[in-house]
């Protein structure tokens, strides 16, 4: 196999990160582990201003979180901007045990439309960005060991094949609309976009480190309490606050939030196609 590996993602949590580095560090080593994998991690802004390009000779593994059930829209004009140059493509999508509905299938078009060929995919699971119980503690040790036999599947395939063609997973298109929170009514919740996070200040210990993490840049620095961009609720301020001083107190943000951990607490499994 003489490929080399990149592996790029988006975790404001570290979920996908877990998992798109498990996988491309278990083909590194089936490989003999000499060649360095690169790593392209593009959840903080600034580094969604930066080009990135492959060759035919980059196998790039890529993953991004699954949000309402699609590729996150604030990260498709980034998405837009791959150069992949005939380079082999892995997709994979981690979401919070709600579904990943059909956002492998946008993944892989969003790929293969910048040239690269995606010949396996993978749906994997995380702790949902809202709940410390939906999802709790995954990716686990038994999805890291679905990690590395996929990995073990990419590499066989790599290994044993000269001609690599597009596969086909789980989704429809064209894709399903963006799953929508409701109300005690059954009603869209509209607004709920516009729900940001609160700080209780008595807690806060003004280390910056929400600011530093917000993927959108939204958090004002001087002022931590401020958000004054755009919340995608992704939580790392809220789950990665050292002392616990970030919430969300909206009813309804609160109430769906309980609305998923109960519909959904049964547990899935990883999905992969190679």
């Amino acid at each position: 196999m003489n490929f080399k590996i990149s592996v790029m993602y988006f975790s404001a949590t570290d979920t996908t990160k877990t998992v798109v580095s498990g996988i491309a560090s278990r083909i590194a080593d089936l490989a003999d582990g000499s060649e360095p994998i690169n790593t392209i991690d593009f959840t903080l802004p600034g580094e969604r201003t930066k080009s990135v390009r492959f060759t035919k000779d980059d196998l790039v593994i890529i993953g991004v979180p699954v949000y309402a059930g699609r590729v996150p829209n604030v990260l498709l004009k980034y998405l837009d901007s791959l150069k992949g140059n005939g380079a082999l493509a892995v997709a994979v999508v981690v979401y919070g045990n709600r579904n990943y509905d059909d956002a492998l299938v946008e993944l892989q078009d969003i790929l293969e439309s910048h040239d690269l060929t995606v010949i396996a995919g993978g749906a994997f699971i995380g702790e949902h960005a809202f709940s410390k119980t939906l999802g709790k503690n995954r990716p686990d040790e038994k999805d890291m060991k679905a990690v590395h036999d996929f990995a073990g599947q990419i590499y066989n395939k790599l290994r044993t094949g000269n001609t690599f063609r597009s596969i086909r997973m789980n989704g429809h298109r064209p894709y399903g609309k963006y799953y929508v929170p409701k109300d005690e009514n059954g009603q869209p919740l509209i607004n709920f976009r516009k729900i940001k996070p609160k700080t209780t200040k008595v807690d806060c210990i003004d280390c910056k480190l929400c600011a530093e993490l917000c993927p959108m840049g939204s958090i004002d620095y001087q002022d931590t309490s401020a958000v004054n961009g755009i919340c995608i609720k992704c939580c790392a301020c809220i789950k990665k606050c050292p002392t616990g001083a970030k919430y969300f107190d909206d009813p309804d943000y609160l109430r769906h939030k309980r609305e998923l951990e109960v519909a959904f607490d049964r547990r899935r499994e990883p999905e992969t196609f190679v």
